[in-house]
Parts: structure tokens; C-alpha cells; sequence
């Protein structure tokens, strides 16, 4: 009977050998200046949060995908434009508290987007908690805003625009439906100062 064997080309594979375990063994990192050889006590890097903890502003266009954008006219009327430079569609995204809740004020109107408890959109001049909106973030890039308040059997109630630009009921609407589709367009800087 033949016995096989396997033949390897030893300084190759020593060499090899040796170099994964001058690396696997040696670790520096480099922390204010200095160098630390043991990585298992040195600080790992925090991500920042700041920005979900409150506080946190951004002004933006929150365009649907059903092609409108988000507006709060002088009234507090809620509807959709399809003009990109209307004065009464730039919000001010604030971050209220922890986990993506958030408050959205119009910027020219002075106006809170809200939620009652049958689901409808409204505006606000006063800031309560029927005005707490959650971030959700979509795997399709797109983000949704659900009422923290509110629910119908369960499930959450989203801000949502018609194909014609109409607010829906928040029992109608789903994470999963276009219309509750939205991505936060930057804007000008002459535009952030409209208030």
C-alpha cells in the first residue's frame, strides 16, 4: 500500500508561520502621544450621542417619497407643497430626549406638528408630548416618524402625505407605506434664518 504524503515548502511556510505570530502577539496603539502595548487595557473609542440626548436642531425639508414636501402654513395647517423653495416647509428638527424622539416645529410658522389621538395631524404653538415623534430609520434610506403618544391597537401611527399631498389618519398609515416615506433635505443658510 502507498502512504501519501504532503511535501510543503518549509521556508515559505515558516516564514509565513512566523510573521502571523509576530502580529497576532504584538499590539500598539497609539493614545495621545503615547504607545500602549497591551490593547486589552486601553479605552475603545465612544461614539458621540449627544445629538439624541437633546438639544440637538437641525433645520431641513422633510420631502416625502410620495413627491411632496412637508409644510406648516401660518394657520398650523399641515399639507404638502411641491414647490422646493416655499418659506413654510423648513423645520426645525429638535431632539428632545433619548432612543430618536424628537419635536418638529415650522421654522416661519412658529407652529409644533402634532398628533391627537384619533390620529390626525395638527399644529401646536405650545410644545407637550402629543407633539414627541420617534425617528425610525428605513432600510431603504428613507425615514418614517411615528407619534410617541399615540397608538391604534398597538400600532404605531405615523406622519404620512398622500399622493395629493394630504395628511392621512394616523390609522391608516404604516412603517412599510410610501407615504410615511421621508428624507430630510438640508437647507440654504438664508433659509435656516427665516423665524
Amino acid at each position: 500500500m502507498h502512504k501519501w504524503t504532503l511535501r510543503w515548502k518549509l521556508p515559505e511556510f515558516a516564514c509565513g508561520l512566523w510573521l502571523a505570530l509576530l502580529v497576532s502577539r504584538v499590539c500598539v496603539c497609539v493614545c495621545d502621544g503615547e504607545s500602549v502595548t497591551d490593547c486589552s487595557k486601553h479605552e475603545r473609542h465612544t461614539r458621540n450621542y449627544d445629538y439624541m440626548e437633546g438639544g440637538d436642531v437641525r433645520i431641513r425639508r422633510l420631502y416625502s417619497r410620495t413627491q411632496w414636501f412637508l409644510m406648516i402654513d401660518e394657520f398650523g395647517n399641515i399639507s404638502g407643497t411641491q414647490d422646493p423653495n416655499n418659506c413654510y416647509s423648513v423645520l426645525e428638527i429638535r431632539t428632545v430626549s433619548e432612543g430618536g424622539v424628537l419635536a418638529i416645529k415650522g421654522l416661519k410658522s412658529q407652529y409644533y406638528i402634532s398628533m391627537n389621538r384619533t390620529g390626525m395631524l395638527q399644529g401646536k404653538k405650545d410644545y407637550n408630548d402629543s407633539c414627541n415623534f420617534k425617528e425610525v430609520f428605513l432600510e431603504n434610506y428613507y425615514t418614517a416618524y411615528s407619534s410617541v403618544k399615540w397608538t391604534k391597537n398597538g400600532k404605531e401611527m405615523f406622519i404620512s402625505l398622500s399622493q395629493k399631498g394630504r395628511p392621512l389618519r394616523g390609522k391608516k398609515t404604516r412603517k412599510e407605506s410610501i407615504s410615511s416615506h421621508f428624507i430630510p433635505r438640508k437647507c440654504r443658510e438664508n433659509e435656516k434664518k427665516l423665524a
